[in-house]
């Protein structure tokens, strides 16, 4: 299938390493930006920066989306806080055949589609589409999920630094057992591999999905409350048990709604720790002043669990004291 035109919802670090990488495959790259971004991207193009190699491409960057057109693929790398505004601007950029990738952290909307247990399957999740506007602007039945694998930065708007992992898994969201991946599927992991990242294709995307957002829907909350890297977090033996706690429950969580996963807490804690200390995401967002992406992180875990029955008093503690502290910073609605 043609893949040529390919537009970037998001140009922040993870929309702008995924640019590139499409628009050295041969693609057609256009993006949806504003102030800094936008005026960076239209006098200097997209530029990717790993260890000394250095790569700028260039990219049709316009502040409407009705000023690029119907695309064949559509990236959406945004915070999940962002979703309904892109949901009310995304229209002149999505046709009948138009495939839709995305690209964010935690539980999407889309995620009750397909891949979990059948009693599930369909239902909406309130806490990131509370009244479905986001499904209804952008068909599930074209998009592709995906889980990324990459830790990037920005050095400056428009100019991204890829630090360690180069890969990305996708899938189909409304996959179910036994089926083949579809022909759109592999042309994009195709298209994304001959931009030289490291693609996998996946039978069941919330299976990937749910086994990155066991690790980082602990971490990044206490991280907003405490300031602290991912080490000190760790080292603490306390704050260490509570978190534990928080994913065991997610276990349970996860095995109720047909994601198992066979990991222990601490052999998590263990792969976690190899990456030294760092800040995670929405500690930076907290300091950056930008609002914090915890429904999609920890809510949507606890809706899940209400779903099924399962009592999380560990988890509703650390959604409603990080929900206070962000709050506080006028970083959550109230």
């Amino acid at each position: 299938m043609n893949l040529t035109k390919v537009c970037i919802f998001g140009a922040g670090a993870i929309g702008g390493w995924l640019g590139v990488a499409l628009a050295k495959a041969g693609c057609e790259l256009s993006a949806v930006a504003r102030g800094q971004t936008l005026a960076a991207l239209q006098q200097n193009g997209l530029t990717l920066v790993h260890g000394d190699a250095r790569e700028t491409v260039a990219v049709n960057a316009q502040p409407d989306p009705a000023a690029l057109g119907v695309q064949d693929v559509v990236v959406i790398a945004v915070k999940a806080p962002a979703m309904p505004d892109v949901a009310r601007q995304i229209a002149p950029l999505i046709g009948p055949q138009t495939l839709v990738l995305t690209a964010m952290n935690g539980v999407p909307w889309w995620f009750l589609a397909g891949g979990v247990d059948a009693s599930l399957r369909g239902l909406q999740l309130k806490t990131v589409d509370p009244q479905g506007e986001i499904a209804q602007a952008i068909p599930t039945t074209q998009v592709i999920g995906s889980v990324v694998h990459a830790s990037c930065s920005l050095d400056a708007p428009g100019v991204v630094r890829r630090h360690f992992g180069n890969s990305i898994i996708v899938g189909e969201p409304m996959a179910l057992p036994g089926d083949e991946p579809t022909p759109r599927l592999l042309a994009l992991a195709g298209l994304l591999g001959g931009g030289g990242l490291e693609v996998k294709v996946s039978s069941n995307i919330q299976r990937d999905a749910w086994y990155k957002l066991w690790g980082n829907m602990t971490m990044n909350p206490v991280s907003a409350i405490t300031g602290a890297t991912t080490d000190r977090i760790l080292g603490d033996e306390l704050v260490r048990n509570f978190i534990t706690a928080v994913m065991l429950e997610a276990k349970e969580v996860g095995a109720r709604i047909g994601l198992p996963i066979s990991d222990s807490p601490q052999d998590r804690h263990q792969v976690t720790l190899k990456l030294g200390g760092f800040k995670t995401s929405m500690l930076q967002d907290v300091e950056g002043g930008k609002p914090v992406e915890l429904d999609a992180l920890v809510g949507a875990v606890r809706e899940m669990g209400v779903m099924c029955g399962i009592a999380t008093p560990f988890t509703d503690a650390l959604l409603g004291l990080t929900r206070l502290r962000a709050q506080q910073l006028g970083l959550y609605p109230l």
